[in-house]
């Protein structure tokens, strides 16, 4: 008799178990497939704002910040300076390896150009670093626009961190557009579509860093007085 007890009593364990778990798994997959419909809505939106990014059709700032990640972006934004778009050109984000004859060359500008009106960072590894040199730069010169030339699909984390980093700075998108997305059918392109979805999700954690640093002080605020309550 009292081994029966023991079947039946870890029996009935296992069926509340089983039955936690599907609980556990319903509620899981209702909260799952909002959360799913909501990043693909918002995966399309954020490529179709890329898509219809173009640069302005007369760009003029006070300078010119490139950040780097190919000789494209390096060239559009030496022609912008020769066209007196800026008065002077920040490249961020250089390999330490390479050198300033090396990007002059490849450019095809000129010495004096490159010796009066060109700077070359190379401290940043990634976009927050880029929007910290740019930050400095831009401090120590007193510039109050700056056209930022980086590629179409990476544009709007940059202008994030850009604009979180230097507030009181105008930052004027000149988008380098090397990936079409309204002629090409980017979503059969696995490579090209894995790299948008990177920068989607890249993007994402950018915004939500914005948003848990907005709600922080409330959240202090919050806690503060529910702890004065208590000790009332």
């Amino acid at each position: 008799m009292a081994g029966t007890g023991k079947w039946r009593d870890k029996a009935a364990h296992r069926r509340r178990s089983r039955s936690l778990l599907r609980k556990i798994l319903r509620r899981g997959f209702f909260v799952l497939v909002p959360c799913l419909g909501i990043f693909v809505a918002g995966f399309l939106q954020f490529a179709d704002e890329v898509a219809s990014l173009q640069p302005p059709p007369s760009p003029k700032a006070d300078a010119i910040i490139v950040l780097t990640g190919g000789f494209q972006r390096i060239d559009q934004g030496v022609e912008l300076l020769k066209a007196g778009a800026g008065k002077r050109l920040l490249i961020s984000g250089v390999h330490p390896t390479t050198t300033r004859s090396q990007i002059r060359r490849n450019t095809q500008g000129s010495a004096a150009l490159f010796t009066c009106c060109v700077d070359i960072g190379r401290e940043a590894v990634d976009t927050i670093g880029n929007a910290a040199e740019a930050s400095y730069w831009i401090r120590d010169r007193g510039y109050r626009s700056i056209l930022v030339v980086t590629n179409n699909y990476h544009m709007p984390r940059s202008l994030l961190e850009l604009r979180r980093a230097r507030p009181e700075t105008e930052f004027i998108a000149f988008p380098v557009v090397n990936s079409d997305l309204k002629t090409s059918n980017w979503l059969r392109n696995p490579l090209f579509l894995k790299a948008i979805l990177l920068e989607y999700a890249k993007y994402s954690v950018a915004l939500l860093r914005d948003v848990i640093g907005s709600l922080s002080p409330n959240w202090v605020g919050i806690v503060s007085t529910q702890m004065a309550k208590g000790q009332e």
